[in-house]
């Protein structure tokens, strides 16, 4: 199925460090991108909290449509909105917003899973929603509200998740869309509905959670006002995967089957693909989340760490007077000797942002690890510990699919590492195909094409991928040293712990 003219089409894609507009021209075989606006997204600290600035950033959506609007004319075909996971907003009986969203890093939660406990068993609450325990999830946020006796949880009429609050104000229309309801461990993955017998159980409203809508769903035309301060007409508002992993996993060239994905950008998400959700014993204890996709699939997944340990330590370098590039990052780690001290990235030390560089040093210590005499050194172990908790995942998929996966897609930012590439192929000992760069641009547009009716399922989507983007595919190189190596860092996880983040 083709488009009769070229569509254009209005992504905007809010992650960790920056927001984006950026159009996608699809001709029906073919998509291509072009990023039309860049704007920071960083989480403003008032006091001992964390908040997520959706006012600001809600204006910069405004700036990004303008200039979409100025460089597209009239021609813009939909827009839609994805961002990170497990955030949201609460509004009240008239929809104004119910003060600032709390940011998923903000302290309040700490302690969240053994307060849960008191009323439901952990056991019961991964049963309900098949999702990875981790204590910033929207249904341990929102017992975080209700212990603090917060005024925004007695008054909230109406609770979106970010993406759906932003498509919200786009369209006028409210509603939650799957692959981001499927973030929030208030949600049932069998039924693909809100677990209302689990909030009940444990106190919290149902009422205020939005209808579910699949992926690609269009869900009004832009504002009125909207239109007429861009200067656009009526344009179609299209809920795409509003999870960004959701939308990125969506835009995997799929070559072989049975493949693991990362999704690498300040976060790894790591996963396969499964026809229904996977609830178990065994994915309980391994904490995997069980989320949505496009076309209904489910995404089964590890949260890790990504590049959140390089990005931090980037940040504080530059504060001493280092203001290093990713790519001159990359080269020192590239120089810098093999198989030295690792870290466990999951450990709770490298959760919060702050001097990354120091929080590694001390690890080492506590780990008795010799220290790392340079930055090209600390880079190479932050790389090597990622490839190695890459293969921890990929086995234990392995194990509990009771099938080989043959090949590992990365995609996301994190894919133009290409230290990290070659160091998870040999680790691994897969082939690692990197790209798209921007898969969650390009699931993000391509979903809404599925949503206009121009694309049909999300195999089609996939070949129009395929056929617009060159990956680079890493071959292994095997040595045993990495065997070695791959012991060392179970023994390190399992000796100091530590949490999936998102």
């Amino acid at each position: 199925m083709r488009p009769k003219t070229d569509l254009r089409l209005l992504a905007f894609d809010l992650g960790a460090e920056s927001g984006r507009a950026m159009v996608g021209f699809f001709d029906g075989q073919h998509i291509s991108l072009e990023e039309i606006y860049r704007f920071a997204n960083r989480p403003v600290r008032v006091g001992e909290h964390l908040y997520t600035d959706v006012l600001n950033l809600w204006a910069e959506m405004q700036t990004g449509l303008q200039k979409a609007v100025a460089h597209s004319g009239d021609s813009l075909a939909s827009m839609g909105v994805d961002t990170w996971g497990v955030d949201f907003a609460l509004l009240d009986g008239q929809d104004q917003l119910l003060g600032n969203p709390f940011h998923y890093r903000d302290p309040h939660t700490r302690g969240m899973l053994a307060e849960a406990a008191k009323r439901a068993p952990l056991e019961y609450i991964y049963s309900q929603t098949g999702n990875q325990l981790m204590e910033f999830n929207t249904l341990f946020q929102l017992l975080a509200l209700q212990r603090e006796g917060h005024s925004s949880l007695n008054s909230a009429r109406s609770l979106l998740m970010l993406p759906d609050l932003f498509n919200y104000w786009l369209s006028g229309q409210k509603a939650s869309e799957y692959t981001i309801a499927s973030t929030s461990q208030c949600f049932d993955p069998n039924q693909r509905s809100w677990a209302v017998e689990l909030l009940g159980r444990l106190g919290l409203p149902a009422e205020i959670f939005q209808t579910i809508v699949p992926a690609g769903t269009m869900l009004g035309r832009l504002q009125p006002w909207l239109a007429e301060q861009s200067g656009c007409g009526a344009i179609p508002v299209v809920a795409p995967a509003c999870h960004d992993t959701g939308s990125a996993v969506a835009a995997v060239p799929v070559s072989l089957p049975n493949f693991m994905y990362i999704s690498s950008g300040t976060w790894s998400l790591v996963g396969v693909e499964l026809e229904q959700p996977l609830i178990n014993a065994a994915t309980r204890a391994a904490n995997l989340a069980n989320e949505g996709g496009v076309g209904g699939w489910t995404r089964l997944l590890k949260i890790t760490p990504g590049m959140w340990l390089l990005q931090q330590c980037k940040i504080e370098w530059s504060r001493r007077g280092h203001s290093y590039s990713y790519d001159e990052l990359t080269s020192l780690g590239a120089a810098a000797p093999a198989f030295g001290p690792l870290l466990a990235v999951s450990d709770s030390d490298f959760l919060a942002p702050g001097d990354m560089p120091a929080r590694i040093q001390a690890y080492l210590h506590r780990t008795d690890q010799r220290p790392l005499q340079s930055e090209g050194e600390i880079v190479r172990c932050i790389l090597e510990s990622l490839a190695l908790e890459y293969r921890a995942c990929l086995n234990g998929y392995e194990s509990l699919l009771g099938w080989p996966l043959q090949a590992i897609h990365i995609i996301g930012g994190g894919s133009r590492n290409r230290l990290l590439n070659q160091i998870t192929a040999d680790v691994t000992r897969r082939p690692a195909i990197a790209g798209p760069v921007e898969a969650t641009v390009v699931g993000n547009v391509l979903v809404q094409a599925m949503g206009l009716g121009e694309l049909a399922s999300l195999e089609q989507l996939r070949q129009v991928v395929r056929d617009s983007f060159d990956p680079l595919v890493f071959d292994p190189h095997p040595d045993d040293r990495w065997e070695e190596a791959y012991q060392r860092y179970l023994q390190l996880a399992a000796r100091t712990g530590g949490v999936g983040t998102k």
